[in-house]
């Protein structure tokens, strides 16, 4: 275990001026927390927090950081406070404590919404200060590092989570050492076989190839000398999950991998990178496609270097990263290379005392952009779908017209595109243009291509988009507007029920009058109360009581009177079947205006027809409340309706409110008996087809030698074009007899 003056010479080596007090106080105050606390492995507890203060020095994190290190477990497993950390080494390294053990509970979580919700409180408690990510990393690495020391039962799922969440953390922060370690220790547990043979092949390759390795490092620096560019040149292999995620992302075997050996060059300018992939393009042909230029549009995780490929010595590929030394130290050490907490000359601070580098740093930023996206509302599953489909991406880069860069996953859409823009763009995307050509929204995107986003204010995303969109915010914007649609759909229902309800009976309603008793409803907003009547959540009858008391008072007068008790239709027996029909004229066009207009399952409200039978204009109808549906439309002939007697709540007074301008198709069913011979199909369907009608499908019953029975699901625009084309059926030779369903 490292004494304690061991660990302050490191922090020391790169931080001279570091507290050396505050590191004692901190070394022994957590040994002394954790006394005789026992590790799985039979170590002491305290030497987990060492270890991970260790870890953090190799990113030169500052002293509190390294304080906090050593005293993140004490709040958790001892019978320390945040109110004693606070006094004994100040508010800043207590916030520090306090955020890590809050999300503490991340840990060995199997469910997916408490994995979900944790992930939540972890990337809030992140966005408030980054040490604390940085903290939490090493820690989870000791604990990989360790993990032989764990029962096997659980070793599985610690592995899982930190393939799927912590490796590809650490990767967006742009620590890359850090990342590939724990994609190392989980896939040597999660997958041994895989791991035991893609090593054995590295072992192997690495021998034959040592030679090959140093001819292609000497012939680079020899070549860069000779222009007078002094760089370092290392050659550097892939480490097996790399290897095993490109074999599987590809399908190919390992023999068919050229690039398991890569070269970094070494440079002393970002001018000297440029000269440097110059010389090696001049020297060896460059494999097309294969050039990537990070230093002019980095990675959001501030990623930056020149990428390319070349047929190199001896006809080899050779994959070369050209850049500086403070790039080289960005793209190892990510977030930490930025020094974010210690002031450098002539940087300005912010309020907390943290250096403005990190709120220029593109990794932070989409941390940011990931506490955006928990205020505007997503539920815990989609926040965690959101934050693996980021992590995992790799990335294209394409711009606006006016020149801005956009970075989005690869295979992403124009629909993803737009949503980057501004969620406003996406939900009212209507077309794009790529490289100044029409293209659908659905068009994916490839490396340098300029969009352009067509909106209109009257456009509404459509649900489908979902399936297409590649980006977590693009899919949670669209569910979100959705969901919204869905919201008011239901309101506008509720809204039209709540009104007649309250007409029928004489009294006046108005959303003031609601609102004052939505406590009395259980609802939070008047659209709330509205949407729960149109979901068939919370009746009419129970908000006309809420607005008046004296509601069954003026329902028994109202009754007394003649009316309609309720505002239902008489019940009458026509052909053995149960329906409501009106009882006099003038109690007809009352029902008129009391009833709820239907338009169709394009309208704005909530509304499917009778799954056996549909229903067209011309016919009478009745709306039955499915509870989480909406209206669902019968004819009043249907036999359907007797299922629903002894529910009277859920019946709704309907009528058709058909706009011309802008005509439907609506369902219905037919049963033809037809001739078994060659053509009669084609026969039935050109006939419907000729008279603007539509076969949505076809149910066909073999009944015997001669005839068949079809079932078809047709669409017309109302009972005169039905009855039509049952007319014109009836008449052809090929038809025996037709005849509607419930009709």
């Amino acid at each position: 275990m490292m004494r304690q003056y061991e660990l302050v010479e490191r922090v020391q080596q790169y931080d001279p001026d570091a507290d050396e007090a505050l590191l004692n106080r901190a070394y022994v105050y957590s040994m002394k927390a954790h006394g005789t606390q026992k590790r799985a492995s039979g170590d002491p507890y305290f030497s987990h927090p060492l270890e991970v203060a260790a870890i953090l020095t190799e990113l030169k994190l500052d002293d509190a950081t390294i304080a906090a290190a050593l005293l993140h477990d004490t709040i958790e497993d001892t019978e320390t406070t945040k109110e004693e950390i606070d006094r004994l080494f100040g508010s800043e390294i207590g916030s520090l404590v306090e955020g890590l053990t809050k999300i503490r509970k991340l840990d060995l979580v199997s469910k997916r919404a408490a994995q979900a919700e944790n992930l939540r409180k972890f990337v809030l408690a992140i966005a408030e200060d980054a040490r604390v990510l940085l903290v939490k990393l090493a820690d989870r690495l000791h604990n990989m590092r360790t993990l032989e020391f764990v029962p096997e039962n659980k070793r599985n799922r610690i592995a899982e989570e930190t393939l799927d969440i912590y490796a590809p953390l650490a990767g967006r922060m742009g620590i890359q050492w850090m990342r590939e370690e724990l994609e190392e220790l989980a896939f040597r547990q999660v997958n041994p076989t895989a791991y035991q043979l893609i090593a054995g092949r590295l072992a192997t390759m690495r021998e034959a190839n040592a030679r090959a390795i140093g001819e292609i490092t000497e012939a680079l620096k020899v070549q860069l000398s000779q222009s007078g560019l002094g760089a370092q040149v290392i050659g550097r292999e892939k480490r097996p999950y790399s290897i095993w995620r490109k074999m599987e992302r590809k399908s190919v075997s390992f023999e068919q991998l050229s690039d398991i050996i890569g070269f970094r060059v070494i440079v002393g300018s970002l001018e000297a990178c440029y000269q440097a992939l110059g010389i090696v393009h001049r020297t060896w042909p460059m494999v097309p496609g294969r050039f990537k230029d990070y230093i002019s549009t980095p990675k959001q995780n501030d990623y930056r270097s020149l990428h390319t490929t070349v047929i190199g010595p001896g006809h080899r590929r050779v994959e070369l990263q050209i850049r500086t030394e403070e790039l080289h130290a960005v793209a190892e050490y990510g977030i930490a290379a930025h020094t974010l907490y210690k002031d450098r000359p002539g940087e300005a601070v912010n309020g907390n005392g943290r250096s403005s580098l990190i709120a220029e740093s593109g990794a932070y930023r989409w941390l940011s952009q990931l506490v955006d996206m928990l205020a505007e509302g997503d539920t815990p599953e989609e926040f965690l779908e959101h934050t693996k489909l980021e992590l995992f991406q790799d990335q294209v880069f394409c711009f606006t017209p006016k020149g801005g860069l956009i970075a989005l996953p690869r295979g992403a859409t124009a629909i993803d595109f737009a949503y980057a823009v501004h969620t406003d763009i996406g939900n009212t995307a209507i077309g794009c243009k790529i490289n100044g050509k029409l293209e659908p929204l659905i068009s994916e995107l490839h490396n340098g291509d300029e969009v352009e986003i067509m909106t209109s204010s009257a456009q509404a995303p459509s649900p489908a988009w979902e399936a297409v969109a590649v980006t977590g915010k693009a899919r949670a914007a669209i569910r979100r507007a959705t969901r919204a649609a869905t919201r008011r759909q239901y309101a506008g229902l509720g809204r039209q029920i709540v009104t007649r309800a309250v007409e029928r009976v004489g009294k006046p309603y108005s959303d003031e009058r609601l609102k004052a008793v939505l406590p009395r409803l259980g609802q939070s907003s008047v659209e709330d109360a509205l949407a729960a009547v149109g979901r068939g959540e919370l009746s009419s009858a129970d908000v006309l009581r809420a607005l008046h008391p004296d509601y069954q008072e003026l329902r028994h007068q109202h009754a007394s009177a003649g009316g309609r008790e309720d505002g239902w239709f008489g019940i009458r027996r026509v052909m053995g079947l149960k329906f409501r029909i009106p009882g006099s004229g003038r109690d007809r066009a009352k029902e008129g205006r009391n009833a709820i207009p239907i338009r169709g399952i394009q309208g704005d409200l909530p509304v499917r027809f009778a799954p056996d039978g549909g229903a067209v204009p011309g016919d009478r109808i009745v709306g039955i409340m499915t509870p989480g549906q909406g209206i669902t439309i019968y004819p009043i002939q249907s036999p359907e309706l007797k299922n629903f007697d002894d529910q009277p709540e859920r019946w709704l007074d309907v009528r058709w409110d058909i706009d011309e301008d802008d005509p439907e198709r609506f369902p219905t069913q037919i049963v033809v008996n037809a001739i078994n011979e060659p053509g009669t199909l084609a026969r039935i369907t050109q006939i419907v087809g000729e008279n603007d009608a539509n076969i949505d499908n076809i149910k066909m019953t073999r009944r015997s030698h001669d005839f068949h029975e079809m079932l078809i699901d047709l669409e017309v625009w109302d009972l005169k074009h039905l009855n039509a084309v049952i007319s014109l059926l009836k008449n052809t030779e090929v038809v025996a007899s037709v005849s509607r369903v419930n009709g």
